[in-house]
C-alpha cells in the first residue's frame, strides 16, 4: 500500500514545497516557472521517501466552458514520479487521491497529458478530448490547436461529448 500525503498548498512546509518543485524540474525537461505556478493553490498528493518528495500530483480549480456553460473543473497538474521510484504504484495512488477530490468537488476533471503519460490516464477512465480546444484570453477566445490531442477529461457530474469544443480559462504560460 502506498502512503499518499495530501496537503493544500498553504500547508506545504517550505522544504516540502521546494522538494516538489525540484522533482517536477527533474522529471520534465521543458518545465517552466509558469508550469510550477499552475500546480499551486490547490491540493497536493505527495509520495514521500523519508523527507524526499518522490511523487507529486496537484488538483486546482479552473473554469472550462462547454455547451454554453462554465463548468467547475478540477484540473490536474504536475503529475510526476522520480525515475528511480517508478513502477511501484505511486502514480496510481496519487491519481486515486486527486480523482476522489474531483468526484466530490467538481463538475468535471481535466488535464493536459504528455504523449508518454496519456496511456496511464486512459487506463484510469480518462477520455481524450477529440474536439477543438480553445482558451479564453485577455483578447478574446482563441483557438489552441497545438493542445488538441493532449487534453483529457474525467466526466463527473456533467455529461460531455468529447467531440465538441472545450474552452479553458486564461493563465500565463501553457493555458492547457
Amino acid at each position: 500500500m502506498v502512503d499518499v500525503v495530501t496537503l493544500h498548498t498553504s500547508e506545504l512546509e517550505p522544504d516540502t514545497r521546494a522538494a516538489a518543485r525540484e522533482l517536477l524540474y527533474a522529471v520534465f525537461d521543458d518545465m517552466t516557472e509558469h508550469d510550477w505556478e499552475h500546480s499551486l493553490g490547490g491540493l497536493h498528493a505527495l509520495v514521500m521517501d523519508g523527507a524526499r518528495v518522490v511523487g507529486h500530483a496537484a488538483i486546482v480549480q479552473r473554469r472550462l466552458l462547454y455547451g454554453g456553460r462554465a463548468l467547475r473543473a478540477g484540473y490536474v497538474e504536475g503529475v510526476a514520479v522520480h525515475p528511480e521510484h517508478r513502477r511501484r504504484g505511486y502514480c496510481g495512488a496519487m491519481m486515486a487521491v486527486v480523482e476522489g477530490v474531483a468526484r466530490r468537488a467538481y463538475d468535471v476533471a481535466a488535464l493536459g497529458a504528455t504523449d508518454e503519460a496519456a496511456a496511464i490516464y486512459v487506463s484510469r477512465g480518462w477520455q481524450l478530448w477529440r474536439g477543438p480546444s480553445w482558451a479564453l484570453t485577455p483578447s478574446g477566445i482563441r483557438r489552441t490547436e497545438d493542445d488538441d490531442g493532449a487534453v483529457h477529461v474525467l466526466p463527473l457530474e456533467v455529461e460531455l461529448d468529447v467531440r465538441e469544443s472545450l474552452t479553458c480559462d486564461w493563465r500565463d504560460g501553457d493555458v492547457w
